[in-house]
């Protein structure tokens, strides 16, 4: 590590250095004393190119009442505030694995001070960034948004491509890329003497932050391939935009801002305010940059024990009882999932429901078992079965609302609620509880005390299913967005008090699926529902793509054969979730013991290798995935890159493709079908220079396959 350790804050100090092994920066005064990020690159094979500091951006930007930028337009540069912050120091240091640095700026006239708050792990080309804001000044301040991270310098417009990820509901992760200069056109800036006004802009909205796009974003540029790929860090908005800027490209990363999200905050003297995380990962390549992002992922969240052991999760819900659960229903596929090798069984939406016509969605909220589902000594005596039969029992919960019928809407102040202008808000029938308020929490921890301690339960599947924009406004919000990430940020904390108290719990992430799909919750529970997808064919390019969202450990991938599939549409169907984090479903208890057999060996076969996927990281032999491809491939390739691990999904098209490997391109490699493990449908051959040459003769094909290394593989990089 490089740099001063506790230096002095009132330094005086033109240029410094900080990184580690893997990571490399620079840092120099400009001309009007703001402290600009002049080089920031990777350690290896692609060093970064210092640009100068006239070229660079201040390293915060910010709006507030009575200030404004200097340039009209889209783009979050240029503000006021930002050029008034001045340079006055810095700190850096090593704690848990991660070195930090902590350069503190001041604005003189109005007495607002800025710490840029910098982290990175330990061997990893990835850099964390966060902004508190202290309002060190005689007067209050109002701010309309800050920025996380910004980065200036980088390569022209015209050289670089851009990419992004839609994601909907049923269709998630779905990235596209076109060239920056598309948007941000050139406009010739010699004959204007300025900089364009334009910018790409993406922001996400509401209380499902992953609703639309994924909170992310690539640069690439299209000579070298070399990848500049971020992430935001928030549970509820966040904006990144890309602009020209002195003949190079910038990247501002935020939270919500007043534009976007209704959000700001007022800073009285002395008060302060932290933005959410963003962080930039770097590689020589997009495949490299999202293996850095996937480890600064696992070195940031919450340590778990699920995180290594990767156990089997059987949910009753997908294609199988669709959130009708009851004793009769539940025993025989209990001990149908415990034969196949389920370790855990959860019992999902609908185990609370006692009214006759099953219309439970506007009456949630007490979270206490139906007697009509469960007749015979209730739910516990499920949840026992589950335990008889060797497995962790779980139930779906969907915590942070109550439904309009619910005795629980009128048993809470009114305060526990969002609202606006006083009035309790109301979406789809529900009410939307507000973590902030004390009664809400301890609502919350009741019940979920009574189901994890009183009831043994060891799994929750923790769900969201309404949007709420632009959030809320309790006493003490100067604006919705505001009181909406004070929400989610206090979900979180509940969340983590959650497991302080039930350290072995085990809680599965789901909104609608993929909806809240974001770093921030991540870094907090264990595994994340990739998508609601009912089409085992539609399935695939979700699969594909989910490691770029999260770590595949993490990435719950439904696996949901049926007893009216053919043998090749059971092995299609979970062979895509090997690569991820199964989660079987399906009518278990109907098949036939063949077919209960080809379920079975497709679970001993991820259980052979998931000790290897905790450690890997992904890449895309064919390039990430396109929703309508007709072939597509997803691998994991262990640190060392003596294993690597390929799963290849036919839809269509010609039966064999070359699908090239290039990490372990000239070397010695050996090829091993997995999946299916018997009567294998297909073939797959290393040709002795960079790849594979797979053969699925049918369609839906698949295939996982192992490649193992020799002695001759070059070393990685």
């Amino acid at each position: 590590m490089t740099g001063t350790a506790d230096a002095d804050l009132n330094g005086t100090q033109d240029t410094f250095t900080w990184g580690h092994t893997a990571l490399d920066t620079e840092f120099a005064v400009a001309s009007d004393g703001t402290l600009r990020l002049v080089r920031l690159g990777d350690t290896g094979a692609v060093p970064a190119v210092p640009v100068h500091p006239e070229s660079a951006l201040p390293l915060v930007e910010l709006t507030a009442f009575g200030y404004g930028s200097g340039w009209s337009g889209p783009r979050f540069t240029g503000t006021a505030l930002g050029n008034g912050l001045r340079y006055q120091g810095h700190r850096s240091g090593e704690r848990d694995g991660r070195q930090w640095l902590t350069v503190e700026l001041h604005d003189r006239a109005g007495g607002l001070t800025a710490f840029v708050e910098l982290t990175s792990p330990d061997g990893v080309p990835a850099l964390r960034s966060r902004v508190r804001l202290r309002n060190d000044g005689p007067e209050p301040l109002v701010v309309q948004s800050v920025s996380s991270l910004l980065i200036g310098g980088l390569p022209a417009p015209d050289v670089l491509d851009v990419q992004r990820a839609r994601n909907d509901w049923l269709a998630e992760c779905r990235w596209y890329a076109e060239p920056l200069r598309d948007t941000v056109a050139d406009i010739n800036v010699d004959a204007h003497q300025h900089d364009s006004r334009a910018a790409l802009v993406l922001a996400g909205r509401g209380s499902w932050p992953t609703d639309g796009h994924l909170p992310m974003g690539a640069l690439t540029d299209r000579g070298s391939g070399r990848t500049w790929l971020w992430q935001i860090e928030s549970p509820a908005g966040w904006r990144w935009d890309l602009g020209e800027r002195a003949r190079g490209t910038y990247l501002a990363l935020n939270g919500p801002t007043d534009a976007e999200h209704q959000w700001r905050i007022r800073l009285a003297p002395g008060e302060e305010f932290t933005t959410v995380p963003a962080v930039l990962a770097l590689g020589p390549g997009f495949d490299e940059a999202m293996g850095a992002l996937t480890s600064y992922r696992r070195a940031l969240r919450r340590p778990h024990p699920d995180h290594t052991a990767l156990p089997v999760v059987f949910n009753d819900y997908m294609n199988t009882l669709m959130g009708d659960p009851t004793t009769e229903k539940l025993l025989p596929l209990i001990d149908a999932a415990a034969q196949a090798g389920a370790e855990y069984f959860c019992v999902d939406a609908g185990w609370y429901d006692d009214a006759a016509d099953g219309g439970w969605w506007d009456g949630v909220g007490a979270w206490q078992p139906s007697t009509r589902r469960f007749p015979d000594g209730g739910i516990r005596a499920v949840l026992d079965r589950i335990r008889e039969r060797g497995m962790v029992p779980g139930l779906w919960l969907e915590p942070e609302v109550v439904g309009v019928r619910s005795p629980v809407a009128a048993a809470l102040p009114p305060d526990a609620f969002f609202q606006r202008d006083g009035v309790r808000l109301t979406e789809q029938g529900r009410h939307q509880l507000d973590l902030r308020h004390p009664a809400a929490r301890a609502h919350l921890d009741k019940t979920v005390d009574r189901i994890v301690g009183d009831w043994g339960v060891g799994y929750l599947k923790l769900d969201y299913n309404i949007v709420i924009d632009p959030g809320t406004l309790a006493p003490g919000d100067l604006a919705p967005g505001a009181g909406l990430l004070g929400h989610a940020h206090a979900y979180l904390d509940w969340l983590s008090e959650v497991l302080d108290r039930h350290p072995h719990l085990v809680i599965e992430n789901c909104a609608s699926g993929g909806m809240r799909m974001d770093g921030a919750t991540l870094a907090v529970t264990q595994l994340q529902s990739t998508s609601d997808q009912q089409d085992p064919l539609r399935y695939p390019p979700i699969a594909a793509a989910a490691p770029t969202a999260v770590p595949p450990e993490q990435g719950a991938v439904w696996a949901y054969p049926q007893p009216g599939f053919d043998d090749d549409t059971i092995a299609f169907t979970l062979g895509g979730a090997l690569l991820g984090r199964i989660h079987l479903s399906g009518h278990l208890d109907r098949m036939s013991q063949r077919q209960l057999t080809l379920v079975r060996d497709a679970v001993s076969t991820y259980k052979s290798i998931r000790r290897d996927l905790a450690k890997a990281v992904p890449f895309w032999p064919l390039g990430l995935p396109g929703w309508t491809d007709e072939w597509l491939a997803l691998g994991m390739r262990s640190p060392d890159d003596r294993t690597s691990y390929i799963t290849v999904w036919r839809r269509g098209g010609e039966p064999e493709l070359h699908v090239p490997v290039r990490h372990l391109a000239k070397g010695e490699v050996r090829a091993e079908i997995l999946h299916p493990s018997s009567a294998p449908t297909g073939s797959a051959v290393w040709d002795g220079e960079d790849g594979l040459r797979v053969s699925l003769p049918r369609t839906p094909g698949l295939l996982l396959v192992r490649l193992t290394a020799g002695d001759k593989v070059p070393e990685r990089g």
